[in-house]
């Protein structure tokens, strides 16, 4: 049912389109040059270190074109690509090689010293590094691509249910989590993602968030090489880099979460960016606050919104632009391919604006987690896959997220929701940016704490801040302090670490005086 070898395909389809602009290297590759490299790259695995159909392939380094070769080449083998998070240690990396157990890693010369310290450990086998050889474990990239065989493998058998990506989910408790990504499930996310965004081949986006993240690798990325569009990889975020390379490239469409995009609109580039190429922006990953999409659109830049996670898509949903402030934080409807439910603890739906647990259903839906029966068989139930996010509906069927069921503030019995509190907090025009977290507290269980970070010179009070949302929401909900600080812990995809602020948070009111 699904084409195995998508790039051996486009090369066929899209021989001389420029497929990948890599920012690291300054190469552009047309289809046809990046399925030969591939190819070459599949060719060395199986050759030198024995990759074949199942084995893994890891790799380990800040966004380029060699992992998007190394995620072809694995296909071609049917082997499996475990991107890993270069922000870890070596202790941490350590697990998830002994977890996922590769034939070989490549890696970034910047990473020489971790990746000598994991041979060390045994937990690497083979090396290959991208850059010059520095002795490490492992050859050159280009050496080895050079002396490669340029010849299509053939495999015995294909299944796509055949795992083609492990991409290790951060967790909040104990060890990270190898969600299985199917080519069957790469292939539904890119025919949802490229259906209901209106997705064609002249599109061409920006390689921003990490490629060990389901952000960087199938927001947009697979989809777009999928349908024979273009990407340019850039090492890493950085809000004036990507502002220079929207207007550079004209670029047409953008992921980002709403710490990018507030960091974008604060750099001195974004009031004579030009972005006349842009069709839309596209916000995943939070709420994205009303003044934000208004600052965008004053430029002529409009929003669609989504919803997902790594193993469910991750692009589910899809707000419009004709909505984008009508209905602010509702991430829409479920995409073309896709099914959701809301259900109550007992597993029935619930009524429209009650808040449940969000269950989703389809093609897009990740096979569970490597080795992890027990971790599989909870989130995968009946068919639906239960995210842990709470959500509701409202009367004309568009779908909010009131935060993760774990983040959920008991309150004297009552439930308060982070994102619905954190929504008018950004809607004070002092706020830059505002997180809820709940505190222990000996009468009511927890109390809500808001976390600030104010606009550049803004002059605001707590107090002016909880009278502010006095007015629009409910006294229990209302933060009981005000904090401000000057950033907020990040994942490696922009979203705010809730547990890492949370702990913070209780440190400081702890040392602060009675």
């Amino acid at each position: 049912m699904f084409v195995r070898d998508w790039l051996a395909r486009r090369a066929v389809l899209s021989r001389d389109k420029v497929a990948v602009i890599d920012l690291t290297t300054g190469a552009e590759l047309t289809y046809r040059q990046f399925d030969e490299r591939a190819t070459r790259l599949a060719n060395y695995l199986r050759a030198t270190a024995g990759v074949r159909s199942g084995d893994g392939v890891a790799v380990l380094s800040t966004n380029r074109a060699g992992i998007l070769e190394a995620f072809f080449a694995a296909a071609k083998l049917t082997a499996v690509l475990a991107p890993l998070n270069y922000r870890l240690t070596a202790s941490e990396l350590a697990y998830i090689l002994g977890d996922c157990q590769p034939k070989l890693l490549l890696y970034e010369k910047a990473f020489a010293d971790v990746v000598r310290e994991l041979c060390r450990r045994g937990v690497v086998r083979h090396a290959l590094a991208f850059d010059d050889d520095d002795g490490a474990a492992g050859v050159c990239y280009e050496h080895a691509l050079a002396d490669a065989s340029s010849t299509q493998i053939e495999v015995e058998a294909f299944d796509p249910e055949m795992p083609a990506l492990l991409i290790y989910t951060s967790g909040t408790t104990g060890h990270p989590k190898g969600a299985i990504l199917s080519h069957r499930m790469l292939a539904w996310n890119s025919i949802n993602t490229n259906l209901s965004w209106d997705i064609v081949s002249t599109d061409i986006t920006t390689v921003h968030a990490p490629l060990f993240h389901t952000g960087g690798f199938n927001v947009l990325t697979l989809p777009l090489l999928h349908i024979g569009a273009s990407v340019c990889v850039m090492p890493a975020f950085d809000a004036a880099r990507v502002l220079e390379i929207i207007e550079r490239h004209r670029c047409t469409i953008f992921f980002g979460v709403p710490t990018m995009f507030q960091m974008m609109l604060e750099s001195p580039r974004f009031a004579t960016t030009d972005f006349s190429s842009v069709r839309y922006f596209i916000s995943g990953g939070a709420p994205c606050p009303v003044p934000l999409i208004e600052a965008y659109q004053r430029r002529g830049v409009s929003f669609v919104q989504g919803y997902g996670l790594t193993e469910v898509g991750p692009n589910c949903f899809k707000l419009g632009l004709e909505d984008a402030v009508r209905k602010a934080g509702s991430i829409g409807f479920p995409m073309m391919h896709s099914a959701a439910r809301i259900v109550d603890s007992e597993g029935g739906d619930v009524a429209s604006n009650e808040v449940g647990e969000l269950l989703l259903r389809g093609g897009h839906v990740c096979s569970g987690y490597w080795r992890n029966e027990k971790a599989t068989a909870a989130a995968l139930r009946d068919g639906w896959f239960h995210t842990g996010d709470l959500a509701r509906r409202d009367e004309e069927g568009y779908y909010y997220i009131a935060g993760r069921a774990k983040d959920m503030i008991i309150s004297g019995g009552e439930n308060i929701y982070p994102a619905e509190v954190e929504a008018v907090l950004h809607a004070h025009p002092a706020v830059a940016a505002a997180a809820l977290v709940g505190i222990p507290d000996a009468k009511w269980g927890e109390v809500p704490i808001a976390v600030i970070i104010k606009r550049d010179a803004a002059m605001v009070t707590p107090a002016e801040i909880i009278e502010f949302c006095a007015t629009r929401l409910a006294r229990y909900k209302l933060p009981k302090r005000i904090l401000f600080v000057e950033e907020f812990p990040l994942s490696a995809s922009g979203k705010v670490l809730k547990r890492t602020l949370k702990e913070s948070v209780e440190k400081n009111l702890a040392a602060a005086p009675s």
